[in-house]
């Protein structure tokens, strides 16, 4: 989805888009909130959702379109859902 953005926004705007602002307007939403504790920091008691792209997506967006190979890690509710730096 992020990738048919880029006709309308640069990637930045589109990552934002996706992740910060979504955010925000959950932060908005009070008791139907479905996450309550902070979100987009990486602190303890936050709810970390992360990404490590092998690549720059603010320079190349469709390096998001192809998450097997070009997603490292992939973090939901602080749980390593992938992790392919594992030593």
């Amino acid at each position: 989805m992020l990738t048919h953005m880029k006709g309308w926004y640069s990637a930045a705007e589109a990552l934002g888009i996706a992740t910060g602002t979504n955010g925000q307007l959950l932060a908005l939403s009070g008791h139907r909130n479905p996450y309550p504790r902070k979100l987009g920091v990486l602190e303890e008691g936050a709810y970390a959702d992360l990404l490590l792209v092998d690549g720059n997506p603010l320079e190349n967006l469709d390096l998001i379109a192809n998450p097997e190979q070009n997603l490292r890690i992939v973090m939901k509710d602080g749980k390593f859902y992938k992790n392919t730096l594992k030593a």
